[in-house]
């Protein structure tokens, strides 16, 4: 099984949304968007969104919205 995660975190490396799913399309979707949507602030702060693929549901952080 292959399932993408995306993680939104601030400058101090806190997650502060993430996504789970199974769907290709819309992890990637997600992850667009929410490049998309950082401000210029927050990218001055060191916010990061990434993408990362895991093989397993219990890899996944337990603060996560899953989706299948």
């Amino acid at each position: 099984m292959t399932i993408w995660v995306n993680e939104q975190k601030d400058g101090c490396g806190i997650i502060q949304a993430c996504i789970a799913t199974t769907n290709q399309k819309a992890a990637e979707d997600c992850h667009d968007n929410w490049l998309e949507k950082l401000t210029p602030q927050q990218k001055q702060q060191g916010w990061e969104v990434t993408i990362k693929i895991v093989a397993s549901w219990d890899e996944v952080p337990v603060n996560a919205l899953k989706l299948s």
